[in-house]
């Protein structure tokens, strides 16, 4: 990296179940240099009054958390690392990230794993302790995910691919602008 080269943001998003974290790991791995951001952990770091996320009167404190979130994202790019967002980032909340990327001067993709109502209730209510396992919260992010309107051209059906495949196919339709917000 030298000096004023900028990186990139991409925000890898879906469902619980969705594979993200794994998939985010494989990226950073062939990304140089690259910072995985984990978007629970922007959660985890509110230490009194935390609210689980998925819940209605949870809203103030999701904005928060989104802005910090597009803020480190978009900081890190534009110190030249390739950036892979991993958290549940809807179109409702691309705003921040947006308004980050840009006033920083650095691109902000969007890809969106979604596979079949089936396979994300298996894969999340098979996760290990400190995940969101519960059915009904699953289903409701699944369902928030079913039709993004115009963002579906950044939807990959993650479903029948393996976290390689998966990883492989971001790095396609990075590399060709698929993904790319304007």
């Amino acid at each position: 990296m030298t000096d004023g080269e900028r990186g990139a943001v991409i925000v890898l998003t879906g469902p619980c179940g969705g594979g993200k974290s794994t998939v985010a790991r494989l990226l950073t791995a062939r990304l140089t240099p690259s910072v995985r951001l984990h978007g629970d952990d922007f959660f985890a770091f509110i230490d009194q009054g935390a609210i689980p996320p998925y819940l209605p009167e949870a809203d103030r404190q999701n904005q928060t958390v989104v802005g910090v979130q597009a803020t480190a994202a978009a900081g890190y790019a534009a110190g030249g690392y390739h950036v892979v967002f991993d958290g549940v980032v809807g179109p409702w909340f691309l705003g921040p990230f947006r308004r980050a990327a840009a006033g920083a001067g650095v691109p902000l993709h969007y890809v969106v794993l979604r596979p079949d109502r089936d396979v994300v209730l298996a894969r999340a209510t098979a996760r290990g302790p400190g995940a969101l396992t519960e059915p009904d919260p699953v289903l409701a992010m699944f369902q928030e995910f079913a039709d993004l309107g115009d963002h579906e051209p950044h939807v990959l059906d993650s479903g029948a691919l393996t976290a390689e495949q998966t990883a492989r196919a971001v790095r396609d339709g990075l590399a060709t602008g698929a993904y790319r917000l304007p």
